[in-house]
């Protein structure tokens, strides 16, 4: 049975276009998902622009964080079973969630938190996953003292919304979020920030808090505006770790002399190139899911829109190109 998907049109790629997929055919590691909602994250708008810019030879179907329901399972599958609420980020090789049905590697699938709603997790998992990998992995700030501290460049956009959480309940790190508007920083706050600083002048703003230095930069968006400013900060043996790709080089003169680290975190990372240790995605999104059902972590939905559909999925798209999202926009099927 073919499935319904919403997707970049190949013969004008500004616009989206509704399909219809064809039967779906199964791996062996494979889990064959009716999705129920999706969100909408700068990724999706970053592949868009670019298959504006390159063209395309077939309709391509966007959408990298999904909720649903497993329907089928392959072979080597183990620890789901049909019926299953599944929560996931997916994989950027792949046909997106931006369709009615999808397949996906169950080793980076986990059952969905049972306190939320099929919108309130859809909103969750890439943001979850990159803020995770890039904490606890590039960063290590649970092996921090609580005389370290750490800042969040970003802090009330999809992935600032969790790492701000993560970092104050798995770490002892000082958290200083940036946020430029009144909202964003009380945002900030809400979630477990010490201090939030206006990200147009970092170096003068800390300061101003009799912060000369910080252990630990997490650079969640502009990566080539903030950098000089990163460098400066960045105290002695400290770490940084960005997750938006620079435009232009990257004068690694100040780092050189700290004996600073630069890390990179990209969430496709595992299910891209099918590293060993691809499982660990579905281990991380599971222990989000127990702190969301302990009440320790929450959504961080902020807008749902509904139906499958070209005006709504272009809508979603339209808010996140906005570049003034707190937290996350959702489209439930």
């Amino acid at each position: 049975m073919s499935s319904k998907a919403i997707a970049v049109d190949p013969k004008n790629p500004q616009q989206f276009i509704q399909i219809d997929l064809p039967p779906l055919e199964m791996g062996d590691n494979d889990l064959r998902v009716e999705v129920k909602a999706v969100s909408i994250n700068p990724v999706d708008t970053k592949v868009h622009q670019g298959a504006i810019k390159n063209g395309l030879d077939k309709p391509k179907v966007l959408g990298w964080d999904a909720s649903g329901v497993v329907k089928a399972v392959g072979k080597n599958v183990s620890g789901f079973n049909v019926g299953d609420e599944v929560w996931y980020a997916g994989d950027i090789t792949r046909p997106g969630s931006n369709a009615s049905e999808q397949l996906i590697d169950y080793r980076i699938v986990a059952k969905k938190p049972q306190s939320l709603n099929w919108a309130e997790a859809a909103a969750m998992p890439l943001t979850a996953l990159t803020a995770w990998e890039g904490l606890f992995e590039h960063l290590k700030i649970q092996e921090a003292g609580e005389d370290k501290t750490l800042l969040i460049v970003g802090g009330a956009g999809g992935v600032g919304s969790l790492a701000i959480p993560f970092a104050a309940l798995r770490s002892k790190v000082k958290v200083i979020a940036t946020a430029s508007r009144p909202e964003s920083a009380a945002w900030c706050l809400e979630r477990g920030a010490d201090l939030t600083v206006n990200y147009q002048d970092l170096v003068g703003e800390l300061e101003k808090q009799g912060i000369k230095q910080v252990d630990y930069i997490f650079c969640l968006n502009d990566t080539d505006g903030h950098w000089d400013a990163l460098g400066k900060l960045i105290a002695p043996l400290g770490k940084i770790c960005t997750i938006v790709e620079n435009a232009h080089p990257l004068d690694q003169n100040q780092l050189k002399l700290k004996s600073a680290s630069l890390h990179w975190e990209f969430m496709f990372t595992r299910s891209m190139f099918t590293t060993p240790c691809i499982a660990e995605q579905g281990h991380i999104l599971q222990q989000v899911a127990e702190l969301v059902d302990a009440g320790k972590v929450r959504t961080t939905l902020t807008e749902t829109l509904n139906g499958l559909s070209v005006d709504s999925i272009q809508a979603a798209h339209d808010k996140v190109l906005e570049g003034h999202m707190q937290g996350k926009v959702v489209v439930t099927f």
